[in-house]
């Protein structure tokens, strides 16, 4: 099985492999800031509707924000990975 580093190191030999994580990492930022956004815009109409749900709606889109900011750190420091090595 080939392993994420055996695949970082055969990158890092291509001269593009810079390029290609300062892209990753971008898109992983604003990917995440898009959804993030949607969840708040949501959440706020949600809240609107419905203001007596107002607890569980806000605690809810505190929950799905963290996921979407944990899985767009670990792309950012996969894209890192591959600059370091």
């Amino acid at each position: 099985m080939i392993t994420l580093s055996i695949i970082l190191q055969a990158a890092a030999t291509a001269g593009l492999a810079k390029f290609g994580a300062a892209i990753g990492a971008g898109l992983a930022a604003i990917a995440a800031g898009i959804g993030i956004g949607k969840i708040g815009g949501s959440a706020l109409e949600s809240i609107a509707r419905q203001p007596e749900a107002a607890g569980d709606i806000r605690s809810n889109m505190i929950v799905a924000a963290a996921l979407i900011e944990g899985a767009a750190f670990f792309a950012i420091i996969i894209c890192l990975l591959a600059i370091v090595l």
